[in-house]
């Protein structure tokens, strides 16, 4: 018998619009403007069908502080499904929907906690308040910058603690330092489960002592938010263990397609190939719609070819028109060439010209792990600096390097061989 169940949702962006698309025909767009909405919906299904005991959503429930009346009614609608199944809910707000942003006057359900600019510690169940209590605070405003988890304070250990906090842990490059803290921070109050929102990504930064995670956002709107998006269904044992499950949420699923023209002849092998991947992506998407970017990438014979003008536009177009009018919908959003001529690699390493120096110095850097252990202590001042670090992502592995290296060789190449 299990002590509690929730679900752990955070960052529904509810109305927010998908960015970095080009034009797509009507339907697909309608579709588009209701996806935030429908991976919601599957949000409170999930908490009926499973009669959990809360759902905790951990900020940015809207995608803008002047919110519109419609997200605002959507969301009050699906809190009310949940109360009227006897589920309770639990929301904090972040820097996308701040306390001072406009709120239209609705009434939430009875059974739900909203939680204000100080942190609160509410039963999660009024009739036994020894279950389980949530502990939370909301942003006041956009920009909240101070570490918050001191307002905390330290929880008694006989009562199986959440946390509610929209927060960067560890300082996430991908994200805005909105109210920083350290793993070590969460670890140091007690509270036996941080139900996180603010990064986008889902992970699981501790798995128990405490159990801290992040579920990301319900409904990936962009190219960077790729597969499956969705919540995280928890289950707390009579002796506090903790045991996850991802579930997914969303409507309509981005994806990356790579394609590589090593060893590709003609024109007709490449348009086999990004005719295999697309309906591997399509296979793999899980009966939902499809929003993908295909990459060409690499060197060979049709290199000439794909650069053409107007030739990755007429193969966006052949794509989309082979499975855009299918249900669910599969839409190429774009198609990037990223290609170099073809020629022998260590034919030219052993000339006594720049593009010779280029290759062996290349080789020299991706050999030599002392020199590239070198480099990410060179850089890393770069990845703290005031200006710089909101641009750049964590502080690159080893192997990360050597990735950037072949990635540098090849837009060298590009420009060196083709001038």
């Amino acid at each position: 018998m299990s002590r509690l169940r929730f679900v752990h949702a955070a960052d529904l962006h509810l109305d927010s619009p998908f960015t970095g698309l080009q034009s797509v025909v009507p339907e697909i767009a309608a579709y588009l403007r209701e996806a935030t909405f429908a991976a919601y919906d599957a949000i409170v299904d999930t908490c009926i069908s499973e009669r959990v005991d809360a759902l905790l959503i951990a900020g940015d429930v809207y995608d803008g502080a002047d919110r519109s009346l419609r997200a605002q009614l959507k969301f009050v609608d699906g809190l009310q499904r949940i109360d009227a199944a006897g589920i309770r809910s639990f929301v904090c707000h972040g820097n996308h929907d701040p306390l001072d942003g406009w709120e239209a006057r609705l009434n939430l359900p009875p059974g739900c906690h909203r939680f204000g600019a100080d942190v609160e510690q509410v039963p999660l169940d009024v009739a036994d308040p020894g279950r389980a209590l949530i502990c939370g605070i909301s942003y006041p405003k956009r920009d909240v910058r101070e570490n918050l988890i001191p307002r905390f304070g330290r929880c008694d250990p006989d009562v199986f603690a959440i946390g509610l906090l929209h927060t960067n842990v560890g300082g996430n490059m991908e994200h805005e330092a909105y109210a920083p803290c350290t793993l070590d921070d969460l670890k140091a109050t007690g509270i036996d489960y941080w139900a996180l929102g603010h990064i986008h990504t889902r992970q699981v930064l501790h798995e128990a002592d405490p159990t801290v995670v992040y579920p990301g956002n319900p409904q990936g709107r962009h190219a960077k938010e790729v597969g499956a998006r969705g919540v995280y269904l928890a289950d707390v044992s009579d002796s506090g263990q903790v045991r996850l499950e991802f579930r997914p949420a969303d409507s309509v699923r981005w994806e990356s397609v790579e394609i590589s023209i090593d060893g590709l002849e003609t024109e007709q092998d490449l348009l086999d190939v990004v005719q295999k991947r697309s309906s591997e992506a399509v296979d793999e998407a899980d009966s939902r719609h499809l929003i993908y970017r295909i990459t060409i990438e690499g060197r060979g014979p049709v290199h000439h070819a794909v650069r053409r003008p107007g030739f990755a536009d007429d193969l966006h177009d052949r794509v989309n028109d082979s499975y855009s009018g299918q249900t669910p919908f599969a839409w190429c959003e774009r198609v990037e060439v990223s290609t170099t001529v073809p020629f022998d690699r260590e034919d030219r390493r052993q000339a006594s010209d720049f593009i010779g120096d280029l290759l062996r110095l290349v080789d020299q850097l991706r050999d030599d792990d002392d020199l590239l252990h070198r480099m990410t202590v060179e850089l890393e001042p770069m990845f703290h600096h005031g200006r710089a670090k909101r641009y750049l992502r964590q502080l690159p592995t080893i192997e990360e390097l050597r990735s950037l290296l072949t990635e540098a060789e090849t837009r060298c190449l590009r420009e060196l061989i083709e001038a």
